[in-house]
């Protein structure tokens, strides 16, 4: 899948490790880009959340149409699916919405 940024920030942060080790722990740093790499190469989000690659899955409530990965616990990657012909992950933020 193509993968955007919500913004200028979120893009930054998730894709330039010096930005993101400001904000996060190295693992959490590690994670990130894995699991923007995971998207980037799934042919869909269904992909993702069939192989439970990231354990990626729907969110529900408030944030229905969105899709979570984990990083470390509690974090998550949240991004949206923009389009649906050729899928678009749109990168929404990294945060704990528990």
């Amino acid at each position: 899948m193509q993968v955007n940024y919500k913004n200028h920030q979120i893009e930054k942060i998730c894709t330039n490790a010096s930005v993101a080790a400001k904000r996060f722990d190295k693992r959490t740093v590690g994670l990130i880009q894995q699991r923007v790499d995971e998207i980037h190469a799934a042919d869909s989000v269904e992909m993702l959340v069939q192989f439970g690659i990231g354990r990626c899955h729907p969110l529900v409530g408030d944030r229905k149409g969105q899709f979570a990965m984990d990083l470390v616990h509690p974090q998550r990657l949240v991004f949206e699916v923009i389009r649906d012909e050729i899928q678009i992950a749109e990168i929404q933020e990294i945060v704990d919405y528990h």
